[in-house]
């Protein structure tokens, strides 16, 4: 952007210089001074006057159309708050995937504005208090020239964004060496300004569709709507669920499963800290029902993309429409415009030398008394031995240090699973320098792979083990409580070169977390390790 400001000066300069000298050819016999007269000086003067209210009528209807725009970022048109997608574009994408955020949001019933980066300020942000930012990269580690403007103008200093909440989108190349360059860029400014992230940012590597829909699954959280429909339905495998237990009979919470699933396509492999994408189905019995309201042969084939299968399989996993809108549709009109059920991320809980996949999933259950779709198909409706579609997501923002580092696992509820796997491989590691800080509800209920996790302390492989039991007496004990208590133990092992990882819930527990972090370690201490890769999170 800088060389085409420079470049577009030079040629303006050439074109006045021969403005310039026509004017001295034109007039080379005139070099005496005259007086040009009292009117003469009088329209020069009216001129300028003229010009220089121009500049700042011009100057005052852009702060008007900011503010604006701001007031407009800040009520929606129902009257709530109304959210910004803000994009850094060089190519289209990112404009392209800030649109269909946008889409997928008002689809949700929230109002939303999309605007070019280079379009905003910071007063405008502070404004919008909610921002979702799309950001890519160009070149090694460069802005998009449009929003250039913006970095010069805003990102040299911080600003006072301590009432900002956003989510980041950055899109780059792990052929160059800054991948993501902007993106991390902009994530520094932002948090160096006091804003606070909704999430941890999402970084695309040249359009992963994996990481995108991690981003759409963050989405879907922020509006509510656990029902949003995948831009680009995963490619699953196909699994078996080879067992699942109850792991919290009697628990004031919702019911934990401890699963197992086996591959039935080759061999498997992941690292500690991977996800996994899971293929909801419904009930077998929901879709027999949907069936017979509409006097529907589930067993006849269909054949649509390339695939055949049976009426009810392809209705099993897609959202089923209202009766009165398949009424009069062939099978293959009615599964030609079935929307797929969105795919639902867990974490993985052992590694591939188990012999098997592990999942903890806590059964959801929405206000109507219904099971969520991921968690009821996983915990209820499949059969032990049935089929699973499945599709292992690597997340390397979330794998383990190369070297023996001190690692500090802080984790609430489900987290657990991620923490689990980690755990396990600095155990074959030989790496023995583990604290493990683990929360829920009630200690004689809740306590996940208890039998792991205290045979792992007796045997010295984890160094310190701290809970908290939030429903065992009064006050509540939560897992940021037990870290603000051993805050000279959490000093010495960040001076000692360990690294944190959260796992958990992004309501309550991760930011709870991040706080008395920042309390005992200091901003800048805990931006630092961030920066280093010292501090990692997967929150959900």
């Amino acid at each position: 952007m800088a060389g085409r400001v420079l470049w577009g000066n030079v040629v303006l300069v050439a074109l006045l210089a021969v403005g310039m000298a026509g004017l001295l050819a034109l007039h080379a016999k005139e070099w005496e001074w005259h007086a040009p007269g009292t009117s003469r000086w009088l329209a020069a003067w009216l001129a300028l006057l003229a010009w220089a209210g121009l500049c700042a009528w011009l100057a005052w209807r852009r702060r008007t159309a900011q503010r604006r725009a701001a007031a407009s970022l800040v009520a929606g048109t129902d009257g709530g708050d109304a959210w910004l997608v803000a994009f850094a574009s060089q190519t289209g994408t990112a404009e392209q995937l800030a649109q269909r955020t946008a889409q997928s949001l008002r689809q949700a019933g929230l109002a939303v504005h999309v605007r070019d980066l280079g379009e905003i300020d910071a007063g405008l942000l502070a404004q919008a208090r909610r921002v979702l930012f799309v950001a890519s990269t160009t070149g090694e580690g460069d802005a998009p020239d449009r929003a250039a403007g913006f970095v010069a103008r805003q990102m040299r200093k911080p600003a006072p964004l301590g009432g900002l909440r956003y989510g980041l989108l950055a899109l780059g190349s792990r052929d160059y060496e800054h991948f993501c360059g902007f993106g991390r860029q902009l994530q520094h400014w932002l948090q160096h300004s006091g804003a606070t992230p909704l999430f941890d940012p999402v970084e695309v590597d040249s359009g992963d569709a994996a990481a995108l829909r991690h981003w759409q699954h963050h989405l879907s959280l922020l509006a509510g709507a656990p029902d949003m429909p995948d831009w680009k339905r995963p490619h699953y495998r196909r699994w078996r669920l080879a067992e699942r237990r109850l792991l919290n009979p009697g628990s004031l919470g919702g019911p934990c499963f401890h699963l197992a699933l086996q591959p039935l396509q080759d061999k498997a492999e992941w690292q500690a800290g991977d996800l996994v994408e899971v293929g909801p189905r419904h009930a077998a019995a929901e879709v027999e029902r949907w069936l017979a309201a509409l006097s529907l042969d589930g067993d006849a084939v269909v054949e649509h993309e390339g695939r055949r299968a049976p009426l009810r399989d392809w209705l099993a996993a897609s959202h089923l429409p209202a009766p009165v809108e398949a009424a009069g549709r062939s099978p293959a009109q009615m599964v030609a415009g079935l929307q797929p059920l969105p795919h639902r991320e867990y974490s993985i809980a052992s590694l591939p030398e188990d012999g098997a996949l592990h999942l903890l999933v806590r059964r959801m259950q929405r206000e109507d008394g219904s099971m969520g779709i991921g968690s009821g198909w996983l915990t209820e409706h499949a059969g032990v031995g049935g089929e699973i579609a499945l599709r292992i997501r690597p997340n390397p923002g979330f794998r383990l240090p190369e070297d023996g580092r001190p690692l500090i696992l802080v984790g609430n509820g489900t987290g657990l699973a991620g923490l689990r796997a980690l755990l396990k491989a600095r155990i074959a590691r030989g790496h023995a320098r583990n604290w493990l800080v683990f929360g829920e509800r009630q200690q004689a209920h809740d306590f996940f792979h208890r039998d792991d996790i205290e045979q792992w302390r007796r045997q010295g492989l984890l160094a310190r083990l701290d809970l908290a039991w939030s429903r065992d007496g009064e006050p509540c004990v939560y897992v940021q409580d037990r870290l603000r208590d051993a805050a000279d133990e959490l000093r010495q092992w960040t001076g000692e070169g360990a690294a944190i990882y959260v796992c958990g819930s992004l309501a309550g527990m991760a930011p709870g977390v991040d706080a008395v972090l920042r309390e005992v370690l200091g901003d800048g201490e805990l931006e630092s390790l961030r920066e280093q890769g010292r501090y990692r999170r997967d929150v959900y």
